[in-house]
């Protein structure tokens, strides 16, 4: 007798669940309020005719051999390694702050050691580092801390540094190499045709029935749903009953400037002290796409809207935990995803983590 699965969320989540699933002989019914698969991940042509991220940049990046390989069975890949500029008082810096940095803002000429020990003396040391505040000012000190952190942390949280946890700046190194790529990851590429194209395959098996535009509050509680997977907010699957999670969201700012062959340098231009918005991102630089005009999209956070980042404080855990805690006492639901596990995770993180979901599903009915 076939298992069956109701998959709530056709991210990468859902999807990699629902395609692993697939494959082992479930019967899958994968669900999404959206009109479209592929989560924030959807790409799309835009009325000029360049494939843009409508839900802004998603570069994809792993260490993970079992993550490379389950994607590249629905993609081929375009190399790619992303560059990011950092603009202080109208000039762009490399960021992640490297040697090259230290020298292009400082006016120095300095070797990796005279880097290494440039950091050391202008340090701020923090023991314990408990916040994203302490991380940057034990690492760099106070006036690159001041330029390229602080003001751009205020935009993207609405919080200040020393409020959030310090996992946040620990994800952003400090280089004294001229490394100039914003991941050092060993697999630095991105989906040759896109990553709509990508979900449509991984989507494309006799077994999984897809239904867009199809809310998981209009289903839930009918008795034919067999084991959920839900990937979406775990407080508004148990009806948000301690209270709203808080989530950080953004608005995006889609133009297209025709016969502008190339806007920037580099795919991604931050702006940490000018503008409302946080960055720019020229979508050709990830797509290598050849076009008379070029697209751009500008990243406003806000606090109202799509979930985006589960924001990380102290305050934000501990409710979260009382979720979670509900969360394991249910024998019929499989919790996957950012949203349902409320972790700032990355593409690769969450394949893994879907994979890996999936695997223990299919072990439990064997």
């Amino acid at each position: 007798m076939s298992s069956s699965v109701f998959i709530v969320g056709a991210g990468f989540a859902g999807s990699v669940v629902a395609r692993e699933l697939a494959d082992a002989g479930w019967n899958v019914r994968l669900v999404d309020k959206r009109p479209h698969i592929g989560g924030n991940a959807f790409d799309e042509f835009d009325a000029h005719g360049v494939l843009v991220h409508r839900y802004g940049p998603h570069i994809f990046h792993t260490n993970s051999v079992r993550v490379l390989e389950f994607l590249s069975k629905f993609t081929n890949w375009r190399p790619y390694e992303h560059r990011v500029r950092g603009v202080i008082d109208g000039r762009a810096y490399p960021f992640p702050i490297n040697r090259d940095t230290l020298n292009e803002l400082y006016g120095l000429d300095l070797n990796e050691e005279g880097a290494a020990a440039f950091y050391e003396k202008v340090r701020d040391p923090r023991d314990p580092v408990r916040t994203s505040e302490d991380v940057v000012l034990n690492s760099v000190g106070r006036d690159l801390y001041e330029k390229f952190f602080l003001n751009y942390t205020r935009k993207q949280w609405g919080l200040e540094p020393s409020q959030l946890k310090a996992g946040v700046a620990a994800r952003i190194p400090t280089r004294t190499n001229t490394d100039d790529r914003y991941f050092t990851d060993t697999f630095q590429s991105m989906p040759a045709e896109g990553y709509t194209r990508m979900f449509e395959r991984m989507l494309d098996h006799p077994n999984i029935k897809v239904e867009l535009g199809t809310d998981f509050v209009e289903v839930r509680g009918k008795p034919d749903l067999g084991h959920v997977v839900y990937t979406g907010p775990i407080d508004a699957y148990f009806d948000h009953c301690f209270g709203a999670l808080p989530y950080r969201s953004l608005r995006f700012e889609h133009e297209h400037l025709p016969n502008v062959a190339q806007l920037q340098s580099v795919g991604t231009i931050n702006y940490p002290n000018d503008h409302a918005y946080t960055r720019i991102t020229e979508f050709k630089h990830l797509t290598g796409q050849l076009h008379a005009g070029t697209s751009i999209v500008r990243e406003y956070p806000q606090a109202e809207g799509d979930p985006y980042y589960p924001i990380p404080s102290d305050d934000s855990e501990a409710l979260f935990k009382r979720y979670q805690t509900l969360a394991d006492g249910q024998t019929d639901v499989t919790f996957v995803g950012r949203l349902a596990e409320y972790r700032y995770y990355n593409m690769d993180q969450v394949v893994a983590g879907a994979l890996a979901a999936a695997r223990r599903l299919i072990d439990a009915r064997a």
